[in-house]
């Protein structure tokens, strides 16, 4: 009876120690640091009784765009707009322009983003050269713009090569062609 009892408690911590195994996860690396991910961002200003809202573009990892979107985030409007029916900011790197619209009440109404040259997402990259075979992607055009926080365009022109021929192209940001 007492080497049941013996052999019942060995199995028991046997199998508690077994579930104490560390099991690799897909986001945890060998060091324990876990992956993340970055969420899209919303801003919110409020602006009296009523609020801005700004979509920044958050699948685009182009070093010129995310900063520009930093810098006009991280913008102040203070009390700049008052007096005035229409308020414009704009914001410029290399290859790039911001302008952004705000009401007498100094309420972000639209936002327009245009850049040249950028890092293309993968997804547009693999359709186009997948409906043009041959094709080079020569020149691109970003442009992004917002009214009274929805998103009204989000495309890119691009311009293709094959030789001495060449097409431009529109693509939205899911890889769709829009215009061939």
């Amino acid at each position: 009876m007492k080497s049941i009892i013996c052999l019942l408690v060995s199995v028991g911590f046997a199998l508690t120690g077994f579930a104490q195994d560390k099991k690799t996860s897909t986001n945890v690396s060998d060091d324990g640091s876990m992956e993340t991910k970055k969420l899209p961002e919303m801003v919110i200003k409020r602006a009296g009784s009523d609020f801005s809202v700004y979509l920044p573009e958050y699948e685009n990892e182009d070093v010129k765009i995310k900063s520009l979107q930093e810098a006009f985030i991280a913008y102040d409007l203070g009390k700049d707009y008052e007096g005035h029916e229409n308020y414009l900011v704009t914001m410029k790197v290399k290859d790039g322009s911001l302008a952004a619209t705000y009401d007498e009440n100094g309420k972000l109404t639209s936002v327009v983003e245009k850049y040249n040259n950028v890092k293309l997402p993968s997804v547009v990259i693999y359709n186009v050269y997948k409906n043009y075979p041959g094709w080079t992607i020569v020149n691109d055009k970003y442009l992004y713009s917002q009214e009274d926080g929805d998103i009204k365009q989000k495309q890119y022109n691009l311009k293709l090569a094959k030789g001495d021929e060449t097409k431009k192209i529109v693509v939205n940001s899911k890889g769709e062609i829009l215009k061939g």
